[in-house]
């Protein structure tokens, strides 16, 4: 359940992230993605650039803490046994693959039988 939610967040981050990242304001005379040039907006001119900057270095660090959770879930949850590998019984196994040997004989054989070749 847990895992679940941070993996959902993790995805929300990461396109918070790059949503942020394209309404930074470049350094060169171009201006951002969505209307960076504007100097009437609610922050100004260069309060924009500092609290997109800040907002966007705090959503790559909740990012970052957020991988390293699912990480650490991920590896207790693999050293609690729950591979994603079926553990058989070997001789279920064994005898599983002596009964295809078998049976592919068998059917090799019966196929011999009905093979007819003109003359």
């Amino acid at each position: 359940m847990i895992y679940t939610i941070l993996l959902v967040v993790a995805v929300i981050l990461s396109i918070l992230i790059i949503f942020f990242i394209l309404m930074q304001q470049g350094k060169g005379d171009a201006s951002g993605m969505f209307g960076g040039g504007s100097s009437g907006a609610v922050f100004g001119a260069s309060g924009a650039g500092n609290f997109i900057t800040k907002l966007t270095t705090f959503l790559v660090v909740l990012f970052f803490l957020n991988c390293l959770a699912l990480a650490y879930l991920a590896k207790s949850k693999v050293s609690d046994g729950g591979s994603v590998i079926i553990q058989n019984n070997s001789s279920n196994t064994e005898e599983k693959v002596e009964n295809d040997k078998i049976n592919k004989s068998d059917s090799l054989d019966s196929s011999q039988d009905d093979l007819v070749i003109p003359d």
